[in-house]
């Protein structure tokens, strides 16, 4: 069993810290450009010198979490290790050393029952609890908030690490909520499943985290969001079980799934869930190819899903997502087959790349990738070979790397997702993105904003956007808070969704109430205070008062 908290985890930023910069030399000249850096290298305070409050929680409500869950941690790195999430404003204070909303201590229980007793004495106490999977919420959706309690506690699920079961025949695995992606895909694979979900935190996300918070895989287009592939769960609310059976189907009145499912710690903690699985593909395939704007583009990704001709990965990059893309690549991947002199003999120069992947068995991935191509030939579009796509097969997990490197040299690196309808898509990658452009200039700090599509339905896709620009040294989160907010209220004018698999967390929570409507926000407290009647999960996220 991993130690819980030596997870070779960068406190400061994302992942590993021996991996090497993923900002290549070459690319310099081209940011510089495009959005400016910093003068000097803007390195993360050391450990020693973070600022960290003493903790909080009186030594009998410690002495009870013990007791009822065998580990408690209130040393400096597991409290720092679990102040914040990966977020844009969480790095941002976490590299400045500003631990302020540090846990007053980590627990960590090892089963259900040892989560159901610390809940049961956090409750007594009335201390708040954060449930904290893989701590890579982009959205403020681990930053432990105290809300009206004077303490506050971190619940570290990663010894909840094992696989329960496993039913072959009816391709059903049931595991527990701290397993992390790499070593649920490991378990699966021993036994030739997969449960084909691979969001970019993949390396370090957990499945209970998955489920909390709604999650999509880069492969959803193929395998399904992850609200499609939990059948059953079990989640331990202050109040009580919730126990969801991993049934095919059942007309017993709403589905209680649905309202665990992305509720975000803020109900209860999900333990363990039973997942649909599939057998282990044998074959994987990636592809590069190009169309001569966004809008042919977006025309062939909605072809290719009304056809059933879609792919498991499907990406479309627009123009300046394209431009930064072909400048990180160098000499490799798109770079090598989609040069200026290959493109503009064809008349493509300046457009959009797209990625498409498919997976399963060979004959049927041949099968299934000539039909991708037919249709995507109709809509106007380019095969660039497998050179890019195994490429970004390649890099899929890189960006959380490349966004530290962007902020080590003062640039803000950050992202925003939305969904909408087919019809409404280039309208809303028109408002958001000038919406950003607008917000930002004003500030003196013009961004380079990116945009691709991917997560595609019949009805419908999502768009991710980046954004980079040059950090406003000394109003970093005012800066951001710029963006985030012109952004979000374009979305919500649009009538598009502010999230389609970040979460709500903390920072969309002002724009709740617009999702789901004022008497959607009462049913969703009624059943808070239901499942939590001292209001001591997650604080501050998912549900804004009222």
């Amino acid at each position: 069993m991993r130690d819980p908290v030596g997870r070779e985890m960068r406190w400061w930023g994302w992942g590993d810290p021996d991996h090497p910069p993923a900002l290549p030399e070459h690319a310099l000249p081209f940011l510089r450009e495009e959005v400016g850096m910093a003068e000097r290298a803007r390195p993360p305070v050391d450990l020693a010198d973070v600022r960290l409050p003493e903790s909080a929680l009186p030594e009998a409500v410690r002495d009870a979490l013990a007791g009822a869950a065998g580990i408690v941690r209130d040393d400096r790195a597991a409290r720092v290790l679990h102040a914040a999430g990966k977020g844009y404003p969480d790095l941002v204070r976490q590299r400045e050393g500003d631990c302020a909303q540090a846990p007053d201590a980590v627990v960590l229980p090892g089963d259900h029952a040892e989560v159901r007793a610390a809940l049961a004495a956090c409750a007594e106490a009335g201390v708040a609890v954060v449930p904290f999977g893989g701590g890579t919420s982009v959205v403020g959706g681990v930053e432990p908030l105290r809300g009206e309690f004077e303490a506050v506690v971190s619940l570290d699920l990663s010894r909840l690490d094992r696989l329960v079961a496993i039913d072959e025949t009816s391709q059903i695995a049931v595991l527990e909520a701290g397993v992390r992606g790499p070593d649920a895909e490991a378990m699966l694979r021993a036994h030739g499943f997969t449960l084909g979900h691979f969001p970019q935190s993949f390396e370090y996300a957990s499945l209970g985290g998955y489920v909390a918070t709604r999650s999509a895989g880069q492969a959803s287009t193929g395998y399904g969001r992850i609200d499609e592939l939990v059948l059953g769960l079990r989640c331990a609310a202050p109040a009580g079980d919730v126990d969801v059976r991993a049934l095919p189907a059942s007309a017993a009145g709403p589905k209680l799934r649905e309202l665990i499912i992305g509720s975000e710690g803020t109900l209860g903690v999900i333990t363990q869930a039973a997942f649909r699985v599939r057998p282990a593909p044998h074959e994987h395939r990636y592809e590069g190819w190009f169309f001569r704007d966004f809008a042919e583009g977006v025309a062939a990704f909605r072809a290719l899903e009304q056809q059933e001709a879609a792919p498991d990965v499907a990406r479309l990059s627009d123009e300046e997502e394209t431009r930064l893309s072909l400048a990180l690549a160098g000499g490799e991947g798109v770079k090598a087959r989609a040069g200026g002199a290959y493109l503009r003999l064809r008349g493509y120069e300046g457009g959009c790349v797209a990625i498409f992947g498919w997976e399963g068995e060979e004959d049927e991935v041949a099968r299934r990738a000539g039909r991708t191509a037919a249709v995507a030939r109709r809509a106007g579009g380019l095969s660039l070979g497998r050179s890019p796509g195994e490429a970004w097969a390649r890099g899929r997990y890189e960006g959380p790397y490349l966004r530290d490197d962007l902020l080590a040299r003062g640039v803000m690196a950050e992202t925003l997702e939305t969904a909408t309808r087919w019809s409404s898509l280039l309208d809303l990658h028109a408002a958001v993105s000038g919406a950003l452009r607008e917000a930002l200039g004003a500030r003196g700090t013009p961004p380079l904003v990116m945009c691709h599509v991917s997560h595609l339905y019949p009805t419908g896709a999502s768009l991710y956007f980046t954004f980079l620009a040059r950090q406003q040294e000394g109003a970093e989160l005012e800066q951001w808070e710029a963006a985030k907010r012109a952004a979000s209220e374009a979305i919500v004018a649009a009538g598009a969704t502010i999230t389609h698999h970040h979460a709500i967390g903390r920072d969309h929570l002002p724009w709740m109430r617009d999702e789901v409507g004022d008497t959607g926000l009462q049913a969703l407290h009624a059943v808070k205070r239901e499942l939590d009647p001292a209001g001591i999960m997650n604080p501050g996220k998912l549900l804004p008062a009222g």
